[in-house]
């Protein structure tokens, strides 16, 4: 696997694990800022959706009792309404909780809530928050969290920011962030955990990654921003179910990163190749909203999706080829993290609704419950760059050179349901079924035979 082959870090322990006790972790991180006794080491996520809330709740429920050495808050906007719905089913949750009932009812916050089924009151995302619930996730209750509604007051003094927004929104929050750190004498880290893609077209096509869109929206250099990202469900890791992921970046901070964030069931391992690991990222959820339609139309046929998981892992890889200089060593992320979406993800629930007629299009990719499908998105960038004649390559079996997105049957038809919308779900089982379609081993070989690496693509 990516990560583990770097071995031994420098000070003796093994790819992100760590012997020290939680203090010293985060005493190390404090050396690295130069903090001095008594000036708390600031840790701001910013967004909050449910990987968002999860990972400064995790971060709270490890080191939140260390408050002379570390603080740790959220930010998120505020004046989101909770529906009368979802505050009854909050209140179920609540008390089908004892100790979640019991903690509301010592911080004096239970009645609000009463109040919120009864439509007595309306209650707000950012004030359930506070209280441990995430409105993307009202069944997982997390720990009471610092929440700031002010973005100024989160962000000016942090030491690390947690980008917990989706790719959509990343640019335009950092590009206000930057307004706030005008006058900063310290650069700030930031670990970003959006899986997403924007296209950039000219003067090159190539791919725009959320630490890409932080580095221009801020300044921060490149150096100083990380990737997070691994095969997670998020509501699955808060309850402490085994997970593990990657944090991508320069040396200097990913390692001890790695362990500050490590715990005993969510292993975290580093690895140098920041921009590949993000964009893989944003590309299995293109695939994974096709695998929901798949599940839906075949009545969870097995057999059905076996045969779209061959088409579309074909067409990642082949994707990869292009995208990477060394894409076998993407081989085992990449499809641990498809692995994971296709069961459980959103973008593979959303798929699924789609397809059932439960959610149209007109709704818009945020969607409440689940906020942003990213993967909406991603089949657009995707499509937009891989359709550049700029790119053509040669395709051997009609001798004629062809546009990448000519090669990725799956990809071109998620593009036309989803985006220009010409075509109903059902158009996706069509195109499994097509009498034309290459077998999926041919793509793949016809990869791994060719030079199709476009460095360009990565900006590199």
């Amino acid at each position: 696997m990516v990560g583990t082959a770097e071995g031994m870090s420098n000070n003796g322990y093994l790819n992100g694990a760590t012997n020290g006790t939680t203090e010293e972790k985060v005493d190390e991180l404090r050396r690295l800022f130069g903090k001095a006794d008594g000036d708390p080491l600031r840790i701001v996520g910013v967004g909050a959706g449910a990987w968002g809330s999860v990972f400064a709740a995790m971060l709270q429920d490890a080191y939140g009792n260390l408050r002379e050495k570390v603080h740790i808050r959220i930010w998120r906007r505020a004046g989101k309404a909770v529906d009368r719905a979802t505050a009854e089913h909050l209140f179920e949750v609540i008390n089908s909780r004892e100790d979640i009932l019991r903690r509301l009812i010592r911080r004096c916050a239970y009645l609000k809530y009463v109040e919120g089924r009864l439509g007595d009151r309306t209650l707000y995302a950012d004030e359930i928050l506070k209280d441990g619930f995430c409105l993307n996730m009202i069944d997982t209750p997390l720990c009471p969290m610092k929440v700031v509604t002010n973005l100024q007051e989160a962000v000016w003094d942090a030491d690390i920011v947690i980008n917990g927004l989706p790719s959509t929104e990343t640019h335009v929050v950092f590009e206000e962030i930057r307004r706030y750190w005008k006058e900063r004498l310290t650069v700030p880290v930031i670990i970003s955990l959006a899986k997403g893609i924007e296209a950039e077209l000219e003067p090159e096509p190539r791919i725009i990654t959320p630490t890409q869109m932080i580095n221009r929206a801020t300044g921060v250099p490149t150096e100083n921003i990380l990737y997070l990202g691994g095969p997670n469900i998020a509501s699955e890791i808060y309850n402490k179910e085994y997970a593990n992921a990657r944090i991508c970046g320069a040396e200097k901070w990913r390692k001890p990163l790695a362990r500050f964030l490590r715990q005993p069931h969510f292993i975290v391992w580093d690895n140098g190749d920041l921009v590949t690991h993000e964009v893989m990222g944003g590309l299995k959820n293109v695939y994974a909203i096709g695998a929901g339609m798949v599940a839906a139309l075949t009545n969870e046929s097995a057999t059905s999706k076996s045969v779209y998981f061959a088409h579309c892992t074909s067409e990642m890889i082949f994707i990869t080829h292009l995208l990477a200089e060394e894409p076998e060593k993407l081989a085992g992320p990449l499809l641990a993290d498809t692995y994971v979406t296709l069961l459980k993800g959103r973008n593979a629930w959303y798929g699924q609704k789609l397809a059932k007629g439960d959610l149209s299009l007109d709704m818009g990719d945020s969607i409440k419950g689940k906020g942003m499908i990213q993967g909406v998105s991603a089949v657009k960038a995707f499509y937009e760059l891989l359709s550049q004649s700029r790119l053509n390559l040669l395709n051997p079996n009609e001798n004629k050179h062809v546009a990448p997105v000519e090669l990725c049957p799956i990809l071109k038809t998620l593009h036309k349901i989803l985006i220009l919308r010409e075509l109903s779900c059902e158009a996706i089982l069509q195109a499994l079924r097509d009498e034309t379609m290459n077998d999926p081993r041919e793509r793949i070989e016809m990869a791994q035979s060719h030079a199709f690496y476009r460095p360009t693509l990565l900006g590199q």
